[in-house]
């Protein structure tokens, strides 16, 4: 374990402050985060929280070991919106026979999962130790580990839920502090919202735990009737089957903390009689997309997928190491205005970067005790980035600035293959150019031109002092 342990602080949202870090069990670190609901392609918001503990998880790793830190993040693949997504894109299929809801169900999640891998692995994101499918923990497993319908059963026995219309509710008046997190009290609570008006309801915060399902939708035998979990118990289910009843940290955006992490605390502990689920709360901050909230009605909704492989947000492809950076020049708890200029920016800083990382020797040096410093003070990524950026100032062939720029690009989950210039490339498309030029298509040239600034390369149009002639010089842009 290394010595940066000690001063490793994070900001806990359960009680609002930035704590001292002390797992339950240094030889097994523990943190759980919440991932995607696979009925559509992850949008550029899911991809904050996948980048944000990534670095945590790399940092935890560092810290103390990559034996001793266990990171869950699940798969929800059941879901009303998938059961929605898969009647719109195989209603055919399955009014003729040809497959069932459960089938087409399964055609969804597969196809959206296996794109969101793809995705965040271009990101720079390591996969987690371990990454569950809510449908694997509905029913009682073979395996012991923890599921949903005994859960809810728990609930059941200890007086903390009930049977009601076909549902089975957690009575959220059956614990009294319910609303630590987000300091909403049932007093307070309204009908309407984000709290569903239902008759059969003790109180309006009663949540579902389980609900029936028709013979159109997809469901698993319980003691309740044919149905399918509520939201909230997946994760709950989930986390103790890997992680225990109390783990270290538990992650995920801000948007979760009322009600799907509320809830969960509710299940998790009232179901195994413990104080707390988890012992640090991590929220990320919400994004914005040029300064208006991400809507589809607005426009500006984004996929992971479209910004890496499209050319619809500012007229071009981004690499994805160039978007891991820019979500990450904004403190993780800090609002982010996801924009075209905070991606050139970042695509300009990662350059800069990247050729001062092209002089170190073949093996990357060490991670300096700065950076770990730096993130060991609730992830404050600028802070680290400011001595990634005088590391770069005082890289010099072989020397240990540039060793210890690239070990720390590593560690940060950014490529370090050299960015040195394909000299063959460059004056090849200064042909083209030129041709286009020749040809008064200014577009096409421009586009050229634009392509290798993005890359690094700066033309610079002049004369043949001798014949008159358009030449065309460039430079690397450092």
């Amino acid at each position: 374990m290394s010595d940066a342990s000690q001063g490793l602080r994070l900001y806990n949202t359960l009680t609002r402050t930035k704590e001292d870090f002390v797992p339950i069990d240094p030889d097994n670190v523990r943190m759980y985060v919440c991932g995607p609901t696979v009925y559509d392609f992850a949008h550029i918001g899911n991809a904050r929280p996948v980048i944000v503990f990534d670095v945590l998880f790399r940092l935890l790793r560092q810290v103390y070991g990559e034996a001793h830190v266990t990171y869950v993040r699940n798969i929800t693949d059941v879901d009303d919106k998938i059961n929605a997504r898969a009647l719109r894109d195989f209603g055919a299929e399955i009014s003729s026979g040809k497959l069932s809801l459960n089938e087409a169900i399964r055609r969804v999640t597969e196809k959206t999962a296996d794109q969101f891998h793809r995705d965040v692995a271009v990101l720079g994101c390591l996969e987690p130790t371990v990454e569950p499918r809510a449908t694997e923990f509905v029913e009682p497993r073979a395996d012991g580990k923890v599921d949903m319908i005994t859960l809810i059963q728990s609930l059941i026995e200890r007086g903390h839920a009930y049977v009601a219309a076909g549902e089975v509710l957690f009575d959220t008046a059956s614990m009294p502090d319910y609303g630590q997190l987000s300091k909403r009290n049932l007093g307070e609570q309204q009908a309407g919202a984000r709290v569903a008006v239902d008759a059969h309801k003790k109180n309006p915060g009663d949540f579902v735990l389980w609900k029936l399902s028709s013979p159109e939708e997809p469901g698993w035998n319980s003691p309740w009737g044919r149905g399918r979990p509520g939201w909230h118990i997946e994760c709950s289910a989930m986390s103790a089957a890997y992680l225990g009843e109390v783990f270290d940290i538990h992650g995920g955006g801000l948007d979760l903390i009322f009600p799907h992490h509320e809830n969960e605390i509710a299940q998790s502990r009232c179901a195994h009689g413990t104080d707390v689920m988890a012992n640090i709360w991590m929220h990320n901050g919400f994004l914005q997309v040029e300064g208006q909230k991400m809507s589809k009605s607005l426009g500006n909704f984004y996929s992971i997928n479209e910004l890496l492989g499209t050319e619809t947000f500012g007229g071009r492809k981004w690499p994805g190491e160039v978007l891991r950076l820019a979500m990450l020049m904004t403190h993780y708890r800090e609002p982010i205005d996801f924009s075209v200029r905070k991606l050139e920016e970042a695509e300009n800083t990662l350059r800069k970067w990247k050729r001062a990382a092209d002089l170190a020797p073949a093996a990357a040096g060490q991670v300096p005790v700065e950076i770990i410093d730096a993130l060991s003070d609730d992830l404050a990524t600028y802070a680290a980035f400011q001595v990634l950026t005088q590391l770069a100032g005082e890289a010099a062939d072989g020397n240990d600035a540039a060793a210890a720029l690239k070990a720390s690009l590593l560690f940060l989950g950014f490529d370090v293959a050299s960015a040195k210039v394909d000299e063959d490339h460059v004056a090849k498309a200064i042909a083209k150019r030129l041709a286009f030029i020749a040809a008064k298509n200014w577009a096409e040239a421009d586009r050229i031109r634009d392509d290798l600034l993005a890359q690094g390369v700066q033309l610079k149009d002049g004369k043949d002092p001798v014949t008159g002639e358009r030449i065309t010089t460039w430079e690397v842009k450092r």
